[in-house]
């Protein structure tokens, strides 16, 4: 309910307490691997569910508010990654974005280079720009003359390996029709200051937060993720011991090293809803009453992968929010996320694994 104690780890964001709801016993029911905290975590699918292969996935639940969403603003989503090479913890994926297919979509992983996305006006006239999207389609043309020459005489899964390669040039294709609706729309101004180079951890996690809300702020993009960093985070907090053993709870320096990262995390995601509630609309809201923000993570610790820490805050998806929701264990984690896009407006019967909406959770 919602009279409940915050945890030491979730104490800095007391001042929301009222703003978030956490949610436990949830799992992602085919999750088997101990050291992918990222891979199935908003998709919930059988790594093994394709015959052949030993890795497959499906559509992640951004990209399903993408496909709803992204057809009104300049980018259809953004994927923002870690700086932290070792992306410890994470496993397979440029993001934690996977599309319809269940392929990885990839991130930026610079706050520099995320900013002029965003923000940066282009470099070359209108027509250059026309002419290099034109001259990008003749080549895909020549790509689906070729690949359709081959395709007789072909065996059964190379037909169908070529079959993934055609849908692979319609998503550029579609990618390239975007980019040319919006050849002569000029970006917005940017309403923060251009990053400096070379942020790691707390402070790179601060700076893609801020540009998260700079790019819902103006409208830039509706569906966005941050894989956030393991490694650097620690480094940046005077810690030497690596992200991987922390999370093994040892007594002593690793156990003080986990809970102060917890910590971290939240003083960060508090500062995060701070902004958000601070950014205000032309009605009066602010962005945090028209936002659905998820944080957790497909582990929960050292290799166990039920219980997944799952924290819901925003009210965008007419959630209850300022709760302590404790379901049945083993409960879907993608019951939460089809309740979060049926409060979005997008009816769907299921997504991932999932076997219904969480009716504690609806407002």
């Amino acid at each position: 309910g919602a009279d409940y104690t915050l945890s030491e780890g979730l104490s800095p964001l007391a001042r929301h307490k009222k703003d978030f709801t956490v949610v436990q016993g949830c799992a992602n029911k085919f999750s088997n691997e101990a050291h992918w905290g990222s891979t199935f975590w908003l998709t919930g699918a059988n790594r093994y569910s394709v015959p052949g292969q030993n890795m497959a996935n499906s559509i992640s639940v951004d990209q399903v508010v993408a496909g709803q969403f992204g057809d009104q603003t300049r980018f259809t989503s953004i994927q923002l990654d870690s700086t932290d090479g070792s992306a410890s913890g994470h496993g397979p994926g440029g993001s934690l974005a996977w599309d319809k297919r269940g392929k990885p979509l990839p991130g930026f992983n610079d706050p520099v280079k995320t900013f002029h996305k965003l923000f940066s006006a282009e470099d070359l006239p209108l027509e250059q720009r026309q002419a290099a999207i034109a001259e990008k389609r003749s080549v895909l043309d020549a790509v689906l003359t070729e690949a359709n020459r081959v395709q007789k005489g072909l065996s059964r899964n190379d037909n169908n390996k070529l079959d993934e390669y055609f849908q692979g040039i319609r998503d550029i294709e579609t990618r390239l029709g975007k980019d040319e609706d919006w050849l002569d729309k000029p970006k917005p101004k940017a309403p923060l200051e251009e990053p400096p180079v070379g942020l790691k951890g707390k402070d790179e996690i601060e700076m893609m937060y801020n540009l998260i809300i700079a790019a819902l702020q103006t409208d830039s993009t509706r569906a966005l993720t941050y894989r956030m960093p393991g490694q650097t985070l620690l480094k940046s907090m005077d810690f030497t011991h690596s992200a991987h053993n922390v999370s093994h709870y040892s007594p002593g320096e690793r156990m003080e090293a986990s809970k102060a990262r917890d910590k971290m995390h939240s003083t960060l995601l508090a500062g995060f809803m701070d902004k958000l509630k601070s950014t205000k609309e032309a009605d009066g809201s602010s962005l945090f009453d028209h936002t659905s923000l998820a944080f957790g993570s497909n582990i929960s610790s050292i290799h166990y992968l039920d219980n997944c820490p799952t924290l819901l805050a925003g009210g965008g998806a007419n959630l209850k929010l300022g709760e302590h929701l404790v379901l049945p264990k083993d409960t879907p984690l993608c019951n939460v996320w089809l309740t979060m896009l049926h409060g979005l407006g997008i009816q769907m019967d299921r997504h991932g694994d999932s076997t219904g909406v969480v009716k504690e959770l609806q407002a």
